[in-house]
């Protein structure tokens, strides 16, 4: 039963809408009511515009037998006024419609800059790699640090700063419904806000092409009341949990005495590679490869005996598993909740 219901909250997370326009927080609201009203006023200039371009149209063609060409026309001292004053409104009301844009999209960008005070907000530090997210929660006590991997979890209601950068080429980091976009940028560090105003799974995405698969670099942003993100927190503390079939203890040997450990890390056992993703909670997660599969386990054996296939291009080396070693390799994994 549990299986089945995690399966159902996996298939609608994974279903979820990634849309600038499904504004869930204070931040992306403020964004979207800039884009609409920058859509409003410049469709109707649209319109006025196109309207006058068809009004010469419906005007009656005099002939070109009243227009002798011998007969030259000069305009009139009042038609010279007429049009001097027209080209000189429209300038103005030009001038004015654009000072008016300026001053919305300053005044939108200082409204998501963050907020003027720390008081109750949460930092993080989001390191991008191709392909994946590096997530790891800032605190002052160093028990209490998180780390983990291409899922963020925030509670609602409360900013979030996300300290932003890279490890190899620029990245882009980007949850249309919470916050616009920003670039995480190597040996530099860029700060961004977040916030949530309603539980839910919000998909982000690198913005920035940063090689083969930028298209394959996906993140979910888990927003939940305070009482199941504290919960949360206090589970991603703790150190993995012991295997407890002879199956998974089998499997522990297995990935303890293969390459997987030069990559990967499990807190509470020797493994500590610091290449790839924390594997500590790692069955806890909604998907693999930065959003590119669902975690199950068949999804999880292919990705183990051929992950070139699924991702090519990607980092994730081609361990050879005997095939007797594969099944008791992903009961152990999919133990670590």
């Amino acid at each position: 039963m549990r299986c089945t219901t995690l399966a159902i909250l996996t298939a609608s997370a994974l279903s979820a809408q990634q849309s600038a326009v499904d504004a869930a927080g204070s931040y992306a609201a403020a964004i979207r009511s800039l884009g609409t009203f920058f859509l409003i006023l410049l469709g109707l200039i649209f319109l006025i515009v196109i309207a006058l371009a068809l009004i010469p149209l419906t005007r009656r063609h005099r002939g070109i037998e009243q227009e002798p060409l011998e007969q030259t026309h000069q305009p009139s001292h009042g038609t010279e006024t007429r049009l001097g004053t027209m080209v000189g409104i429209a300038t103005a009301v030009t001038i004015l419609i654009l000072f008016g844009l300026v001053v919305a999209s300053v005044s939108v960008g200082k409204s998501i800059a963050g907020p003027s005070t720390h008081a109750n907000s949460i930092a993080v530090e989001i390191t991008g790699n191709q392909w994946w997210w590096y997530v790891r929660y800032a605190n002052l006590d160093p028990s209490r640090i998180v780390v983990t991997a291409n899922e963020l979890h925030i509670p609602v209601g409360r900013p979030v700063m996300i300290r932003g950068s890279s490890n190899d080429v620029i990245h882009s980091f980007w949850v249309p419904n919470l916050q616009g976009k920003r670039d995480l940028i190597p040996s530099r560090i860029t700060t961004l806000w977040l916030q949530a105003d309603r539980p839910g799974r919000y998909r982000g995405q690198c913005a920035e092409f940063c090689g083969l698969q930028h298209a394959h670099m996906a993140l979910w942003v888990v927003a939940e009341p305070a009482v199941q993100f504290e919960s949360w927190m206090t589970h991603q503390i703790e150190p993995s949990v012991a295997p407890s079939s002879p199956d998974e203890q089998r499997g522990k040997e297995v990935f303890l005495n293969s390459g997987c450990v030069l990559c990967h890390a499990i807190q509470g056992t020797p493994a500590n590679g610091q290449v790839g993703p924390d594997l500590t909670h790692f069955a806890s997660r909604m998907t693999l490869a930065a959003g590119t599969l669902p975690n199950n386990k068949g999804n999880l054996s292919g990705w183990i005996a051929d992950p070139q296939t699924i991702k090519p291009g990607t980092k994730m080396a081609t361990v050879p598993v005997k095939s007797e070693d594969m099944q008791p390799l992903i009961d152990y994994l999919e133990s670590l909740r």
